[in-house]
């Protein structure tokens, strides 16, 4: 495993990056609330100017005042990476919490930029000196890789996990499943499950939810409509676009009428769901240029007082039938 190298701390002045989150406006009888967004700008001012000292009192600031780490924490290195050991070494000086979700941060950032050595490199480095990496440390470095089908990378990857002691989880596959099933390559899913069933990781939702996609993108419709089943006979709650892939799916091939009536066979049970598949169902038809099925659904929906987005009542104000917004309490 690398570790990246070690360089000498510089301290500069603290006061000059902080005043500004500090300082009271007069004209304001109440302090500025800390927020999650301030802080990323600080400490992105801060990294732009190599002040370090200051990124690792700021990390320290954030966690206390419960203005968690995001995506744009360490944004300032996707425009200078000549920084990240300094930054590293750091972030090495941090404990516990902070340092982890610093560490993780970082990570995710790296991922983002697709700069996968940097990213591993991190992670393996925080297995090395117990930073308290995770499944969760690695999940950013297999997403980014698994976006742009770099499917043989994201699997050394997986492996690299397991090298750390670091057994993936449902999550990791997920991303890999998904990926595969994206582009209907069942074959790869079914591999993608053994491993799963030889590693004893149990099937979540977006497990069920990417396997409905991989069915619905072969065009294997009574597959996917087996698995949506299946999860409804097992009590697992489907993710509401997991009924999406089904629907969009029968409207593609053109069984319009069963669309409605499996949006009907779930309608009743869930509020939430029903304005959204109904929702699915009508605009779908709509793109398909189904205008008279598309009409009977935001006619349903109405009797049902189910609400429509803008493009639906644009829909019904354009044929000329009147949509009267309320709310179901049923």
């Amino acid at each position: 495993m690398l570790a990246l190298r070690k360089f000498t701390c510089r301290t500069r002045n603290v006061a000059s990056i902080f005043k500004s989150f500090t300082t009271q406006n007069p004209n304001l009888r109440r302090p500025t609330i800390p927020s999650c967004g301030r802080y990323d700008n600080l400490i992105n001012a801060a990294g732009r100017e190599r002040e370090f000292a200051t990124v690792r009192y700021l990390l320290n600031k954030r966690v206390r005042d419960g203005c968690f780490n995001t995506a744009n924490t360490f944004k300032f290195i996707s425009t200078d990476l000549s920084v990240l050991d300094e930054l590293s070494d750091h972030l090495a000086a941090l404990s516990g919490f902070t340092r982890k979700s610093a560490y993780d941060s970082l990570v995710a950032q790296l991922s983002k930029m697709h700069r996968i050595p940097e990213a591993l490199r991190v992670a393996e480095m925080m297995v090395t000196n117990d930073f308290g990496a995770t499944a969760t440390t690695f999940h950013p470095i297999v997403n980014a890789l698994t976006r742009k089908k770099e499917m043989a990378k994201a699997w050394r990857v997986m492996e690299a996990m397991r090298t750390c002691k670091i057994q993936p989880d449902v999550t990791a596959f997920n991303h890999i499943l998904t990926a595969f099933c994206f582009t209907g390559d069942l074959k790869s899913a079914a591999d993608v499950l053994e491993s799963m069933e030889e590693e004893g990781v149990a099937a979540d939702a977006r497990t069920y939810d990417a396997l409905v996609l991989g069915a619905c993108k072969a065009g294997r419709l009574d597959g996917a409509l087996s698995i949506l089943r299946r999860m409804i006979d097992d009590k697992l709650p489907a993710l509401y676009c997991t009924y999406a892939h089904v629907i969009k799916g029968m409207v593609r091939s053109g069984y319009d009428a069963q669309a409605v009536e499996l949006v009907r066979s779930f309608a009743g049970k869930d509020l939430k769901l029903d304005t959204e598949n109904f929702g699915i169902l009508a605009t779908h038809l709509i793109n398909m240029n189904k205008i008279e099925e598309a009409k009977n659904v935001a006619k349903e929906m109405e009797k049902r007082g189910l609400k429509m987005g803008d493009q639906l009542k644009d829909f019904c104000e354009l044929n000329h039938f009147c949509y009267k917004e309320s709310i179901n309490i049923n």
